[in-house]
């Protein structure tokens, strides 16, 4: 039997999004965030990357201000309108000391009540391996939502006039073989599949595989969740106490 999925507590005002890629909100996370934003909650996108090395046919030179530009269009679509990108390469982050301290610095900047972030484990959900970037992206956001409110970690920050903010609640991982929250996108699901679809010369580049058409395949992900969640669609979240 199915287990079923626990809501998220929605008492909460701003939240700061940060993942790898253009376009990895927008595969479930982005029909929340437009639940979220029609409900009057400030959220931002914090990118590490800028997908330049994500469309095989375009070289990374053009395809990295073409993806941020599809980012920013897809953001929009959800009700937010603060896009940052950190600058590291696609395809090659690695976890580490340096992209701790720029998330911590992001998070000291935005002092969210929650944090975003993608999938972090080994495998996704069906057991399909996950990619090097998401999972360092992941895990430095779990990480450098502690740092951010330790003033001795990062000491830098305080000469930038960071101050610590220990205050996020929870960080909300999508995407999670081990998600046990869900929030019900009913009514803002085909905001969710327009955000997806702005990243066209993206979805171009992957051909006609089963990932390309954003309707069939967020249809199913969130029909599944919300038969878990019990309305009719949802988006699934791993949720961890902060």
């Amino acid at each position: 039997m199915t287990e079923g999925l626990r809501s998220i507590e929605e008492d909460w005002s701003t939240a700061l999004a940060i993942v790898a890629h253009p376009d990895d909100l927008e595969y479930g996370a982005a029909a929340a965030i437009a639940r979220w934003t029609a409900q009057g909650k400030r959220v931002a996108y914090c990118l590490a990357t800028s997908g330049e090395a994500g469309i095989d046919g375009t070289p990374p030179e053009k395809a990295g201000p073409l993806r941020e530009q599809e980012e920013r269009d897809s953001a929009a679509i959800v009700g937010v309108d603060t896009v940052e990108f950190l600058g590291y390469p696609d395809g090659v982050v690695e976890y580490g000391l340096p992209l701790r301290r720029d998330i911590a610095r992001a998070i000291r900047r935005h002092r969210p009540d929650v944090v975003i972030t993608g999938n972090f484990r080994e495998y996704w959900p069906g057991g399909f391996l996950n990619q090097a970037d998401h999972i360092a992206v992941g895990r430095a956001v779990v990480d450098a939502v502690r740092d951010a409110g330790n003033r001795w970690v990062f000491r830098e920050l305080l000469d930038e006039d960071l101050q610590p903010w220990d205050d996020v609640r929870m960080v909300l991982v999508g995407g999670s073989p081990e998600a046990r929250h869900g929030v019900d996108v009913s009514d803002h699901f085909e905001a969710g599949i327009q955000s997806l679809r702005a990243h066209a010369a993206y979805l171009a580049g992957l051909g006609d595989g089963p990932m390309s058409d954003p309707t069939e395949f967020l249809t199913s992900i969130a029909s599944d969740a919300g038969t878990r969640l019990g309305c009719r669609y949802a988006v699934e979240f791993e949720q961890l106490a902060m």
